[in-house]
Parts: structure tokens; C-alpha cells; sequence
């Protein structure tokens, strides 16, 4: 098993889904403009809910895809790794309101199982990865992502601890 696909992976991952948080305290509310549009589903809750932001995708693409190089990643798979990272997470957090979780409610797993699974398995060839890769990629994210989350909320940088 070669480590690196699985820590480029990794890093990616991380600028994606990080990006939004940090994007977030840095700007506050400031062109935090609801990627839903403050729209309700037919079940009258929000389709995805207010934290989910038009800001926070751009970014995470942009910011992704210009640090992909650094990691020997070309600019367009940094890209299609945020996109579905972010693909995945709005799924999510479609899901989450049907369950009737409110916004930026904790769900282990669902808050980040599709947003690694979906890049890593859609990017398998261009990063690399065995299906090994990707399972161990996902449990990875799943408990790094948790155990950074409180270290950003220590740090003041999340609003949560998850």
C-alpha cells in the first residue's frame, strides 16, 4: 500500500471541507449568501438550510484547486475533489433536514462519509486509489475530521466542537 495517494487525498479533502469553516470566521456573514436561497422544501423545512453558502463552495473550489499542485495534483482534479466533496455535504445536509436535524446539528457519519467518499471514489484513477486507498481514506476523514473540529472550536474557529 502506497501512503501518498492516500495522504494527497487527505489533504485535499481537508482544504475543501476546511475552507468554508475558515472562509466563514474570516468573513463573518459578508457575501454569505445561502446556497438554497432561503427556500423550503415540500416538507415546509429548509432544503439545506442557512450555513450552507453560495461563499462557501466558490472558495472551497478555488482554494483547492490552487493548493492541489503543492500536493503533485493538477489544478483540475484539486477542483472535481472540492466540488464533489461539497456535492457530498449538501446532500447531507438535504438528508439531515428530512430527518429534521437543524442546521449544523451533528450527525456522525452522514456529516462525513458522502463528503469523502464521493471525491475519492469519482477521482480513484486521477489521485490513484485502490478501493483499500478509499475505505481507509474515509475512515480517516471520519475520525481526523471530528477530532479537528475540536481543536477548531478550542481555537475559536468553529462555532461548534463538531
Amino acid at each position: 500500500m502506497d501512503l501518498w495517494p492516500i495522504l494527497q487525498s487527505l489533504v485535499l479533502l481537508t482544504f475543501a471541507n476546511g475552507t468554508p469553516v475558515i472562509a466563514k470566521r474570516l468573513f463573518g456573514s459578508h457575501l454569505a449568501f445561502p446556497l438554497d436561497a432561503g427556500v423550503d422544501f415540500v416538507d415546509g423545512r429548509p432544503l439545506l438550510g442557512p450555513s450552507k453558502t453560495i461563499r462557501g463552495v466558490v472558495l472551497a473550489v478555488a482554494v483547492t484547486a490552487a493548493a492541489a499542485p503543492a500536493f503533485g495534483v493538477s489544478v483540475a482534479t484539486g477542483a472535481l475533489v472540492a466540488c464533489l466533496a461539497m456535492l457530498g455535504d449538501i446532500i447531507s445536509s438535504f438528508i439531515k433536514r428530512r430527518l429534521k436535524l437543524p442546521s449544523s446539528a451533528q450527525a456522525i457519519g452522514l456529516d462525513q462519509i458522502p463528503e469523502s467518499l464521493l471525491p475519492l471514489v469519482a477521482c480513484q484513477n486521477a489521485l490513484a486509489l485502490t478501493w483499500v486507498d478509499i475505505i481507509l481514506g474515509v475512515g480517516i476523514f471520519l475520525v481526523g475530521e471530528l477530532l479537528i473540529s475540536r481543536v477548531l472550536y478550542v481555537l475559536h474557529i468553529r462555532d461548534q466542537p463538531y
